[in-house]
Parts: structure tokens; sequence; C-alpha cells
């Protein structure tokens, strides 16, 4: 394993002289980061097992990471969070230079990420090929999943009943018959992602009209922007609310572009103990797509629920808040 970078040397370094006062330094609002600091020794946190959960840039990781972060806590292993870190290509970084410890991450991108020639599609083929692959992009660092929840969250190409009456549209094939005369709305990642723009082309044939980058991981701004017909189709996560409560339109994927993506955490495997991995299990073995729904409902809803408040709820029904 090559050496642990100077961010996470001196973070560890500090809260092993905070020694008793390290629960003070824990970050439970959403967004809020621990920022290390430049010091050469790591050893106290790493013996008492503390970790920090990472998120991506959209409620439902940080949904999830608080999930995470709260069941460790509960279970006797100091967890802070560290959320809204951007999209893959950053907070898999984050994991392999030892700022972050844990992230939920979705079976099949990841899969697809570690390597993109990867042709596993079932649920079942993704997780047996994820070591392999974790291993061979990042052979310096130990980097592992755990165990699977039930819990999936695809993207999906998604349009307005209006436009699927239009075009006649049920499935992404049907799509691609119309697709030069439309725009998709998508995080700017789906240009160069195995299942976006290429994987369109490649198993569809649909090369859009126009693409429109919006940041916003499926959101409202998405949601608008499909709603006013600025674009035609969009990516937006199937566990996301305003999918049935706009009456919006998943799109069949007879072709698998979007394969099986369950919700798992990926871990450093030298820095999370054997007590941490198996408390994130029983998170798993709990976790549901319903529970995703109405989490997401919560949370990006109506209500507008802060994720750690949403997060501690779910524990406490699970039986997991301790």
């Amino acid at each position: 394993m090559k050496n642990l970078s100077a961010q996470r040397a001196g973070r560890r370094a500090l809260m092993g002289l905070a020694g008793g006062l390290t629960a003070a330094l824990a970050l439970t609002a959403c967004g809020a980061n621990r920022e290390p600091q430049g010091q050469p020794e790591e050893t106290a946190t790493q013996a008492s097992g503390s970790v920090v959960v990472g998120s991506a840039d959209f409620a439902e990781s940080q949904i999830i990471a608080e999930i995470y972060a709260g069941a460790l806590n509960a279970a006797g292993v100091e967890a802070t969070t560290k959320l809204n870190i951007g999209s893959r290509e950053i907070y898999y970084s984050a994991v392999e230079d030892g700022s972050i410890d844990i992230i939920p991450d979705y079976s099949g991108n990841l899969l697809l990420f570690a390597d993109p020639d990867a042709t596993a599609e079932s649920a079942e083929d993704i997780v047996a090929a994820l070591p392999e692959a974790l291993t061979a992009k990042s052979p310096d660092v130990k980097l592992g999943v755990l165990e699977p929840s039930k819990a999936e969250d695809k993207d999906a190409l998604v349009v307005t009943a209006a436009t699927a009456e239009k075009y006649n549209l049920t499935s992404i094939a049907d799509l691609a018959e119309v697709c030069g005369e439309i725009t998709i709305g998508a995080p700017s990642t789906f240009q160069e992602r195995a299942y976006g723009l290429p994987g369109l082309k490649e198993k569809y044939n649909c090369e859009p009209g126009g693409f429109e980058a919006i940041n916003d991981g499926g959101g409202d701004i998405t949601l608008q922007a499909l709603l006013n017909d600025d674009v035609q189709a969009a990516d937006i996560y199937t566990t996301t609310p305003s999918i049935a409560d706009n009456d919006l339109v998943v799109l069949e994927d007879p072709e698998n572009n979007f394969i099986a993506q369950q919700v798992l955490p990926l871990i450093n495997t030298e820095t999370v103990s054997e007590e941490a991995q198996k408390v994130l299990n029983e998170v798993s073995a709990q976790l549901t797509t319903e529970d995703l729904l109405a989490l997401n409902r919560e949370v990006s809803g109506d209500e507008k629920r802060n994720p750690a408040d949403a997060a501690a709820d779910w524990l406490a029904e699970k039986g997991l808040a301790g």
C-alpha cells in the first residue's frame, strides 16, 4: 500500500492529540467538512477505529452517508461526515488519498468506473467482478466494497407523458428513432461515462440533437428543464420522487445500458476496522429501494428534512440507533 497522504497524516495526528475531545470534532450538519491539518504522525485514531464517511453531491448519497455514520457512532465506532464531495471521479480519489474512509456507491457504475470494459450486467456478476476491478485500478491502495443492500437506484432516461405520447415512446429503442430531434439533460459526466452518451450511441445508435449539462443529480433544475420542454429527455435516478409526482415516463432499457445498481459501501479496507465493516453490513441488510424512495421524499420533497434527521429516524425504526 502506498504511503498515506499528508492530508490523512495530519488529520489523524490532530485527532490523536485531541484525545477525549475527539467527539467535539464530529460534524453532523449537511455539507459539513472536517479539514485536515498537515502533520507527520498517524497512530491514535487509526487504533481507535475513527473513520470519515463521505458523500457525493446529491441528496440520496448524503442521506446514506448519514445513515452509515449514525449506525457506526451508535455501535461505538467514532464516525464523522464529509458531505457533497462531488462526482465519482472526485470522491474515489478521496478514498484513495485518505481524505475519507467510506462512501456509499452504486455497484454497476462503480464497476464501469473501475473497469470501462467490464461486461457484467446482473447484480450478482457485478458484485463478484468489483474486487478485481478495484485492485486493478488502484493497485497501491487497498480499496474494497462490503455487502450490497437490496436497495437499488439506477440512472434512467425519463420523459414527460406529453413527450412520450408525441413520439410514441416506451423504451430507449423508441427514442433512438427520433434521437436527433431531442435534447438530453444530464450531469456533465454523462457525456463521457460508459452508460451515458457513449452507451446510447453504442447500444441504441442514439445521438441526441442536443445535450444540456445540468449538475444537480436529476433534481429540481433537471425536473423544471424537462417540464418546460427545455430538454425532452433527462437522466433521473429511479428512486427520485418527482418521477411519480409528475407522471414522468421511465423509458425501458432492453439493451441494459443502465446495468444493476445496488447501494453498497466503498471503503479503504486498511482504515475501516472489522467492527465497522460488520456495522455497515448490518445497515445494508436492512436498506431497501422502498426506504430510499421514502427517505428521498422526506429530504427532497415538500418537507425538506435535513438528511441527518431523516437518517436518524430510519436508524431508530430499524433498531440500529443504539
